[in-house]
C-alpha cells in the first residue's frame, strides 16, 4: 500500500546509510504571508529567516539560469531563450554582467554579451569563473572568455574549451563546475526519461543495456586550461545520474551535485504503483560523484521510504520491492521530495551567515510538474547542512514565495533556478521566467540556530484567480462537460496527466507544446480534431523531445476524451 507524506511541514530523518530524507506537504488555506522580517528590510516579496533579508539585485534580464559571482562582486548570469518562453530575450547577447555601484543590493550596470538570438544564439545554462576567465555554456560549446581587472565585459571573442557537447533529446542544458585544479566539469543529461524504448510511452521496456549511458546521463570532465577539447564518451567521471541540476564543491575539494529523479511511474506502471505513489517517488537526490561512481539511473531509482536503490519497472522491477543490479549502485547523501525538480547548488563557505550554515549547500528547487492530482510543488530554496560529506541534520525550508497563487510550471510568476554565493557571504537566486536576481544577506546576531522561513500560503481564491475561468463554450458542450475535462486535465479525476506536460494553464512546458491556441502542431484548434490527437496520441513528435501516449495514458472513455478536449479547446477562447 502506498505511504502518504508526513503531515507537517518539513520533517527530517537520517537513514541507516547516512543520507537525509526531507519531506515537504503541499501548503494550503488562509491568505498570504510573509516571515517575520528579522532585523532589516525585506521587500522582495521572499519569506526568509529571522534576520535575513532580500532585494530585487535586478529583474526582465531574460531567462535567467546559472550565476558566478566575480572576487569585485560582479554578477554574471547566463540566460537562454527557447520555445518554452512565450516572450522574447532582451536585445543584445545572453551572457549578463550586473554590477551594484552604490552598494544598495540592486544592479545600477547591466551589460549584456555574447552571440544573440538573431546571430543563432540560444543561451544557456553553465557558467563558471577561473583564473580570470568566464567558462560560459553557449549552444553545443562550452567557451571562455578573457576577463581583465575592472572590466565587467570581456574583450575580443571567446575561445572554444569543449565543442559537440550532445543537445537532443529531453535534458540538453549542461550545468558546469570547475575545481581548484582547474579540472572542468559538465552534466550531460539523459535524453529521455528512462532509456525507453518508446520515450515516455506506458508500458514501454527499457533499453538493456542501454545506449544513451555512452554520452548521457553522467558528468564529464576536462580541463579549464585547454582549448579545442571534443565531447567524446572518453571523459565520462561518473554515470546513471539522469539530469545533475547543479554541480558544486565542498572546502575539500569534494564534488557534490543534484540529481533528478524519474518521472511517469504511476502514469506509465498503472499496474504497479498508485497514483499517490506516482506523486511521492522517486525522491530527488544530492549526491556526491567520485571518479568512476555508477548512481543507477536508468535501472534503479531511490525510493525515499524505504531509503534504498530499487529496481525500475522498465527493467524487471516490481514495483518497489526487486533491488537486482541496485544493490551495487551508489545512494544519495540526502533526498527530497519527488519532481521538485532542483536546477541549482551552490556550497556555503561564507562568513556573512550564521555559523550554522557553514559548510552546508542552498538548494533550488525549480518546481514540479508530475505530482498531478496533488497540487504542484516546489518553487523554493532550500539549505541542507553538511558535515565531513554527509548530511548533519534536516534540511530547512530558506526562501519561498517565488511562484505566487499559480503554483504550477505554466503559472508561477518566478522559478528559482540558479544560486550563488558571493565573495561576501550574500546568496544570489536567479528566476527564468521574468529573468529576476535576488541578493539575500544577513543583519541578525552570528550564532543564530538554523531556523526554517515560514511557507507563503494563498488561499483558495487567489490560487483560482491565478488560473483564470474559461469564458465561453464550444458549440454543442455544456459546462458540465467542459468542468469533467478540466478535472481531468489536471489529475483530479481518472488519473490524467494533461497539465504534467502541457501547464496547469496550457502554457505548455520544456516537454510539451502550448494549448493556447498561438500554434497548433497536430491539429487546428477546433474540438474534434483535439479530440482526434487526444485519443491517438502523439508516438513521434514534431518539435518537443516527449511524445504523448493514447489519452495521455489514462483510463479514458469516448465520453471522457471529448471533455478534455472541449476544456483544451476554452484555453485558447478565454
Amino acid at each position: 500500500m502506498a505511504k502518504t507524506l508526513p503531515t507537517l511541514a518539513l520533517l527530517g530523518a537520517t537513514t541507516a546509510a547516512g543520507a537525509a530524507l526531507f519531506f515537504a506537504q503541499p501548503f494550503a488555506g488562509g491568505g498570504a504571508r510573509a516571515a517575520d522580517p528579522g532585523t532589516c528590510a525585506n521587500d522582495s516579496g521572499l519569506s526568509l529567516p529571522p534576520g535575513f533579508c532580500a532585494t530585487i539585485f535586478a529583474d526582465n534580464i531574460g531567462h535567467a539560469r546559472h550565476m558566478a559571482v566575480a572576487a569585485d562582486g560582479t554578477v554574471y548570469v547566463n540566460t537562454w531563450m527557447s520555445r518554452y518562453f512565450r516572450t522574447p530575450p532582451p536585445e543584445g547577447g545572453f551572457i549578463v554582467a550586473l554590477r551594484d555601484k552604490d552598494g544598495d543590493g540592486k544592479a545600477e550596470s547591466v551589460a549584456r554579451f555574447g552571440p544573440t538570438q538573431a546571430q543563432g544564439a540560444n543561451g544557456g545554462t553553465g557558467i563558471a569563473l577561473w583564473k580570470g576567465g568566464l567558462f560560459v555554456e553557449a549552444n553545443d560549446q562550452i567557451v571562455r572568455y578573457a576577463l581583465k581587472p575592472g572590466q565587467a565585459v570581456p574583450v575580443g571573442a571567446p575561445s572554444v574549451v569543449v565543442d559537440g557537447l550532445p543537445m537532443e533529446g529531453d535534458h540538453m542544458m549542461k550545468p558546469i563546475a570547475i575545481d581548484k585544479a582547474g579540472n572542468l566539469f559538465l552534466n550531460s543529461g539523459s535524453p529521455s526519461n528512462v532509456c525507453e524504448k518508446a520515450n515516455r510511452q506506458p508500458g514501454s521496456p527499457g533499453k538493456d543495456p542501454c545506449d544513451e549511458l555512452t554520452t548521457r546521463a553522467g558528468i564529464w570532465q576536462y580541463s579549464a586550461t585547454k582549448t579545442g577539447q571534443r565531447f567524446s564518451a572518453t571523459e565520462r567521471f561518473a554515470t546513471g545520474i539522469r539530469n545533475t541540476g547543479g554541480i558544486t564543491f565542498d572546502a575539500a575539494g569534494q564534488m557534490l551535485a543534484m540529481q533528478h529523479g524519474r518521472d511517469q511511474l504511476s502514469q506509465s506502471w498503472p499496474a504497479l504503483f498508485t497514483t499517490q505513489q506516482g506523486v511521492d517517488l522517486p525522491a530527488e537526490e544530492l549526491i556526491q560523484p567520485r571518479k568512476g561512481d555508477d548512481f543507477g539511473w536508468p535501472y534503479c531509482y531511490y525510493d525515499g521510504f524505504q531509503k534504498k536503490l530499487v529496481l525500475a519497472p522498465e527493467y524487471g522491477g516490481d514495483g518497489g520491492k526487486a533491488v537486482g543490479r541496485c544493490a551495487t549502485k551508489k545512494g544519495p547523501v540526502a533526498a527530497y521530495p519527488a519532481h521538485f525538480a532542483p536546477t541549482g547548488l551552490d556550497y556555503y563557505a561564507g562568513g556573512q551567515f550564521p555559523a550554522a550554515y557553514k559548510g552546508g549547500v542552498f538548494i533550488a528547487f525549480h518546481g514540479s510538474w508530475n505530482r498531478a492530482p496533488l497540487p504542484q510543488d516546489g518553487y523554493r530554496v532550500m539549505f541542507q547542512p553538511l558535515a565531513n560529506g554527509k548530511a548533519s541534520g534536516a534540511a530547512i525550508l530558506f526562501a519561498d514565495g517565488f511562484a505566487g497563487p499559480g503554483k504550477a510550471s505554466g503559472q508561477a510568476a518566478n522559478r528559482p533556478t540558479g544560486v550563488a554565493v558571493g565573495p561576501d557571504g550574500a546568496l544570489y537566486v536567479s528566476d527564468d521566467v521574468n529573468g529576476r536576481i535576488w541578493k539575500i544577506i544577513y543583519k541578525g546576531p552570528a550564532n543564530a540556530a538554523l531556523t526554517a522561513a515560514k511557507p507563503v500560503v494563498y488561499d483558495a481564491a487567489a490560487v483560482a484567480a491565478a488560473s483564470g475561468p474559461p469564458v465561453k463554450l464550444p458549440d454543442g458542450f455544456t459546462s458540465e462537460q467542459v468542468a469533467l475535462g478540466s478535472r481531468i486535465y489536471s489529475g483530479i479525476e481518472r488519473n490524467g496527466t494533461c497539465q504534467g506536460c502541457h501547464g496547469a494553464d496550457g502554457r505548455g512546458s520544456t516537454i510539451g507544446p502550448a494549448l493556447t491556441g498561438e500554434k497548433w502542431l497536430w491539429a487546428d484548434g477546433s474540438v474534434a480534431s483535439l479530440a482526434k490527437v487526444i485519443g491517438e496520441g502523439v508516438v513521434s513528435p514534431k518539435q518537443y523531445p516527449t511524445g504523448m501516449p493514447a489519452k495521455g495514458g489514462s483510463d479514458l472513455s469516448d465520453a471522457d476524451v471529448q471533455a478534455v478536449a472541449a476544456y483544451v479547446w476554452t484555453l485558447s477562447h478565454k
